[in-house]
């Protein structure tokens, strides 16, 4: 005689709250799980990820430090493109700035 034993319940999805991950290593780019997404609270200038893809403000408001003097500043839910060899700063104009960064 075979007992068959229930099988176990699925998991129950649950959310990442990006800001809280990212403050719990303020400085610092977060790889998100599976995948090549970066997460950062900025607490101030801050080399960006290397490749192309882009750089999308959460929260507060950054200044993204361009090649040849130039810039672009993202406020909350803005994005911008970093183009394939393009090295970038980020630098943060309001507190709690979180970036995320979401390779090609």
């Amino acid at each position: 005689m075979t007992v068959r034993l229930p099988a176990a319940p699925p998991a129950v999805p649950q959310a990442l709250h990006l800001s809280r991950l990212a403050q719990g290593a303020p400085g610092q780019w977060v790889a998100l799980p599976g995948g090549g997404v970066r997460i950062t609270a900025l607490v101030g200038s801050q080399a960006g990820v290397p490749g192309p893809g882009w750089v999308v403000c959460l929260g507060g408001e950054a200044v993204v430090d361009l090649p040849l003097n130039n810039f672009v500043r993202l406020r909350a839910t803005e994005s911008y493109r970093v183009p394939p060899g393009e090295a970038w700063t980020a630098l943060p104009v309001k507190a709690a700035t979180v970036l995320l960064f979401i390779p090609d």
